[in-house]
């Protein structure tokens, strides 16, 4: 009886034993398993031993690296831009060489952030004379106060004040509205009674609409939008509202 207790002792297996007998024994049957799924596509004819693992090697890698080469930025199309005439708001000499027309909304942020650049650019000696700027209106839909604010602006070249106006417009964007248009009216010396029927009456809504127009033509998609037109003719979209030292290279590009 105890000789018979001892051989069960002897075959009892410690846990550590059994787990690595029960790892052995799964990596088996999985090792078959592999053998009989690659023996039967041998045997099917699918199996090519002639793979280049160098090309496989880089084109996983190709596609998991994504490319961060610079791209160079689509060519911005310029449509026929309406010629600048007596009814346009400019600054700068009639005869100057290269002419900028501006689309623009009084109410959009980026707008008022290139009202500055062109305001730096005019104001810099090395474009005297050179450079004229036109102000064209271009309300987007979804900015409220941008309709009555160009009427406004119009209202107020009636009196022979446009630029003073839409300087003080950009300068006090957050307060767009009737109070603040009579107010300004105020500060100019225009008249406030003929100022505040003429926007009410939106006297000016046609040239508005023709404006925007017009910039749909010429490719304007958003605001601020910015058209320079060289000497030669030669046309050059402003993409956005960039800062003075990237407007710069493109009014020198044109001047040439």
């Amino acid at each position: 009886m105890q000789d018979e207790s001892r051989v069960k002792d002897s075959l009892t297996l410690s846990p550590k034993v059994s787990f690595v007998l029960g790892l052995i024994g799964g990596v088996l049957v999985l090792c078959s398993i592999g053998f009989f799924i690659l023996l039967s596509v041998v045997l099917k004819g699918n199996f090519s031993p002639n793979i280049d693992v160098s090309e496989a090697v880089e084109g996983a890698a190709a596609a998991e690296v994504p490319n961060t080469a610079p791209q160079a930025p689509p060519e911005e199309k310029v449509g026929e831009v309406a010629p600048v005439t007596s009814a346009d708001h400019v600054r700068g000499p009639a005869d100057a060489s290269v002419t900028m027309i501006e689309y623009s909304d009084f109410e959009c942020p980026f707008c008022q952030r290139f009202h500055d650049t062109m305001n730096q650019l005019m104001a810099d000696s090395a474009y005297k004379g050179k450079v004229k700027w036109v102000f064209r209106h271009y309300p987007l839909s979804f900015h409220a106060n941008a309709t009555p604010a160009a009427l406004a602006a119009e209202c107020a070249s009636e009196q022979g004040k446009f630029w003073e106006f839409a300087d003080k417009l950009y300068e006090n964007q957050s307060e767009l509205g009737d109070a603040l248009y009579t107010r300004l009216a105020g500060e100019l010396g225009l008249n406030k009674t003929k100022l505040a029927d003429c926007v009410k009456n939106k006297k000016y809504q046609s040239v508005i609409d023709d404006q925007q127009s017009g910039g749909n033509t010429a490719g304007i998609t958003g605001t601020p939008g910015t058209i320079i037109i060289g000497p030669d003719g030669s046309k050059q979209l402003v993409p956005g509202a960039l800062p003075i030292e990237a407007v710069k290279p493109m009014v020198d590009s044109a001047l040439q």
